[in-house]
């Protein structure tokens, strides 16, 4: 396995960023910290320059994993199941864009909070076909490209909060290059058993993103990182665990301890 930890190439609203901004910088301190890439939260493939940004990785030997881009509707509102039809096209075009930005990087594109949420006055059946619908879209848009699918805690979407669920959206969705990203936050709040869960999602899990249960790096809670991590071993999983964390009790501390934590895991 490989270590990585979630970079923002923007300001954003979003806590659970242990680094916001400042591209150079904070990815030349990932790098002396010692991960081994940087997963990329970005709103728009648009606001990054990506000759510039291939070459700062070259620079320093990282590589990114996936890319993030629950901004786009955190910052925009756009949503693969919004009742605004507009709404729904500019996010499967915004998920396309990043896909041609992930082929570039080598990356996965995440699918977090973009899924959206369900309209009062929409049926779950209708969100479902819409939510269907765009991942089939977005999964045709390049197939070499692997879409992942985030299971996500009640508190902050109300799609998809568990593996199980995350394993019927893809047997709808029918297309191999849409698979899982477990969390271990969100697992915390939502699954009966994460190692049982972690076991469910096996050849379809492509990422997972670590945060202790209180949202902290890596050994600041009560979570059992030595038995999460023999569990993804156990199942032969050899992707990145990759650190999403509130930047407590300042970026560089909370970076600092996941490795220190980690390297002794993984």
């Amino acid at each position: 396995m490989k270590l990585g930890i979630v970079l923002s190439t923007q300001a954003a609203k979003f806590s659970a960023l242990a680094y916001k901004g400042q591209l150079a910088e904070n990815a030349a301190k990932i790098s002396r910290l010692g991960f081994d890439g940087i997963e990329l939260a970005i709103r728009d493939p648009k606001l990054v320059n990506q000759a510039e940004l291939k070459y700062l990785l070259s620079e320093l030997d990282l590589t990114v994993p996936a890319i993030g881009t629950g901004q786009a509707f955190g910052e925009e509102g756009l949503s693969f199941v919004d009742p605004d039809q507009t709404i729904r096209r500019q996010a499967i075009d915004r998920i396309k864009a990043q896909m041609h930005l992930a082929e570039e990087l080598e990356a996965m594109v995440i699918i977090g909070l973009i899924r959206g949420f369900r309209a009062k006055d929409t049926t779950a059946q209708q969100t479902d076909i819409w939510l269907v619908e765009a991942l089939r879209e977005c999964a045709r848009e390049n197939e070499g490209v692997k879409l992942i699918i985030e299971p996500i805690n009640r508190y902050e979407s109300d799609l998809i909060g568990t593996v199980q669920e995350g394993m019927e959206l893809m047997e709808k969705v029918e297309y191999p290059n849409v698979g899982l990203l477990l969390d271990s936050f969100h697992m915390n709040i939502e699954e009966p058993s994460i190692y049982e869960s972690i076991r469910l999602a096996r050849e379809r899990l492509y990422h997972f993103h670590i945060a202790d249960s209180n949202r902290w790096y890596p050994g600041a809670g009560h979570l059992d990182f030595p038995k999460i991590i023999d569990t993804l071993k156990e199942i032969n999983y050899q992707g990145f665990v990759s650190a999403e964390i509130l930047p407590q009790p300042d970026p560089d501390v909370a970076a600092e301890q996941t490795v220190a934590y980690m390297r002794n895991l993984i």
